[in-house]
């Protein structure tokens, strides 16, 4: 159940104080019983809600894992008329927007849904969604320099909060090393500039978890809605009842 001009809102009738207005003056009807009490609840998916007589066609909520290439843009629309997550949704006729964004030249695992409510939790840094990704970065950092990351290193930003960091694959000439890192926090480009901050700069970085949820199996450039299950996970992640991430998938970056 939830608030009325919330639903009303969400479906795109008018703003919030604009919808609370509507149901002040009498427009709003449940089931054919006019509400004029702004504490009012409803249920958007099984009741019907009609505005001025008309039913209101509430927004069916949608969950999808998309697994972003490299060189793509994280809007749904770009003036500069680039490459972004939209060309990729050609089979999607509803509205959906990315969760959070990763940067044009990082790929891998990115949410989209209709969900504002869940969207802005799993985004929101004081409910620490852990985050998983592969990073690449030259030579091969040494195990205190990947302690520093654990603990915390301060950036111009402030110190980040300790990550999760482990050896995925090392060259064996020591020209690179892949590292899988788990953080908890979504600053801008945060993961390369912790490696910045080590002097061991990012080659390729991908996003291979969020939540819980896993990219395991799903091809790059390709999407597919989310299961029952997992939508259950992310809510779980999102109110802070999982706290250890899904253990490290994922090939290393050739």
């Amino acid at each position: 159940m939830e608030r009325l001009q919330k639903i009303l809102a969400n479906a795109g009738v008018a703003s919030r104080r604009k919808c609370e207005e509507l149901i002040r003056e009498g427009k709003v009807a449940v089931n054919d019983r006019v509400v004029t009490e702004l504490g009012a609840k409803a249920d958007p998916v099984h009741d019907i809600i009609t505005v001025n007589g008309k039913p209101v066609k509430t927004e069916n909520k949608l969950y999808f894992i998309f697994n972003k290439p490299k060189g793509v843009i994280t809007t749904m629309s770009d003036p500069q008329g680039r490459t972004t997550v939209r060309d990729y949704l050609k089979g999607v006729k509803e509205r959906v927007y990315p969760v959070g964004r990763l940067d044009y030249d990082s790929e891998g695992l990115l949410l989209l849904t209709n969900d504002g409510d869940l969207a802005q939790k799993l985004t929101h840094p004081k409910h620490h969604v852990p985050k998983t990704y592969l990073a690449t970065v030259e030579r091969v950092p040494h195990g205190n320099d990947l302690e520093k990351l654990k603990k915390g290193i301060r950036l111009e930003d402030g110190m980040t909060a300790p990550a999760e960091v482990e050896y995925h694959d090392v060259d064996p000439d020591g020209k690179y090393a892949t590292i899988a890192i788990t953080i908890r926090e979504g600053r801008n480009r945060q993961v390369r500039r912790m490696f910045e901050a080590i002097r061991h700069p990012v080659i390729r970085l991908k996003r291979i978890s969020f939540g819980g949820i896993s990219l395991d199996g799903l091809q790059r450039g390709k999407y597919r809605k989310l299961t029952a299950e997992e939508v259950q996970q992310l809510k779980d992640a999102a109110d802070g009842k999982i706290k250890l991430e899904a253990h490290h998938h994922g090939e290393a970056p050739k």
